[in-house]
């Protein structure tokens, strides 16, 4: 449960307590800054530390549970912060998020982390590598802690674009998949959004309320940093969320495009079916007369026609007639060339 568990005074690691009951003893003991790191712990182990530090029960009850919008709220002189933080995995395309629950009092910061985010191991190790910071008290901490997530946002975007600009590339190129995969990243570009977007009102909220609680106008400097870094992150964001719609529209255009091409084409090999069907029909019909014709003459009894001197002549011109006369008329109304 505990990850690391230490005091510090004047922005120096002085004591390493052995558990939290001997952290809160010793922080008061020594009147410095209690800062405990915990991974996922369950109600039974963080009720001991609430119970120690004081925090508020609703307070606790969200940590336990997890799976919180980012927010900041304020228990009576504890502060409770929660963020999301993101690292990319390129290899699936996801965006992979972790909550962060942050506990900051007169004396002391409790951190809880769930799931696989921003390590905090190398937060600690900087702040104990500028002793002058730390010494500005847990606001630092939290301070410390929200530019390691903001910075750790910045690969996600990096991600997140390469893989747009792929897209763009693909649809042009009539890859099938795109569709699929733009409502994909697109997913993954508004979760991302519902847990950078939320970070400008709590970076603004603490900027606000500095001078109510006593906040060293240096962090408030460090604070404003983080807000801009927050600020284009989210601009970035709503950049690519925009730009995703985009290649939406423009690829339903294309498919469309396409979809007319091939009907086209299938329309024009109906139309030239068509025409061979006329040309086929209309020769049919025109050797049906002579047939149907010689066909009465070729009957195996006794006919007038058959004993009139000019009976075949008659016929045979008949048959010439009439066939001449469908090709005319076939050709006429197009059906021949």
């Amino acid at each position: 449960m505990i990850v690391d568990n230490a005091v510090y005074v004047d922005g120096k690691r002085v004591l390493e307590p052995a558990g939290i009951t001997a952290a809160y003893a010793e922080t008061k003991e020594v009147g410095g800054v209690c800062w405990i790191g915990l991974y996922k712990p369950d109600p039974t182990e963080f009720g001991i530390v609430a119970r120690e530090f004081d925090i508020h029960e609703l307070a606790v009850e969200d940590s336990v549970t997890a799976h919180q919008r980012p927010k900041v709220e304020r228990y009576d002189d504890v502060l409770f912060v929660v963020l999301r933080s993101a690292r990319y995995i390129d290899r699936a395309e996801e965006v992979e998020f972790a909550e962060l629950h942050i506990f900051v009092g007169r004396d002391f910061v409790i951190t809880i982390r769930h799931g696989e985010g921003s390590e905090l191991t190398r937060v600690r190790r900087r702040m104990e590598s500028d002793p002058e910071l730390l010494a500005l008290g847990p606001e630092a901490i939290l301070y410390a802690i929200v530019d390691r997530v903001v910075d750790d946002y910045g690969p996600v975007v990096r991600g997140l674009e390469n893989d747009i600009d792929e897209i763009e590339t693909q649809m042009f190129n009539s890859s099938m998949d795109v569709t699929q995969r733009t409502y994909e990243l697109s997913r993954e570009v508004i979760e991302f959004q519902r847990s950078t977007k939320p970070l400008l009102t709590i970076l603004s909220s603490l900027i606000a309320g500095a001078e109510k609680y006593k906040t060293p106008p240096e962090l408030v400097e460090y604070f404003r940093d983080v807000l801009d870094h927050a600020i284009q992150v989210q601009e970035h964001v709503s950049g690519m969320r925009e730009l995703l719609q985009n290649i939406v529209s423009t690829n339903l255009a294309v498919v469309s495009v396409q979809q007319n091409e091939e009907f086209k084409a299938m329309t024009e090999a109906s139309l030239a079916q068509n025409d061979e069907v006329k040309r086929i029909s209309s020769w049919a019909a025109i050797l049906f007369a002579p047939t149907l014709i010689g066909t009465v003459y070729g009957m195996n009894f006794d006919m007038p026609e058959t004993r009139w001197l000019y009976g075949y002549p008659l016929a045979l011109i008949l048959m010439a007639v009439t066939s001449v006369a469908m090709w005319y008329w076939f050709r006429k109304n197009g059906w021949l060339k």
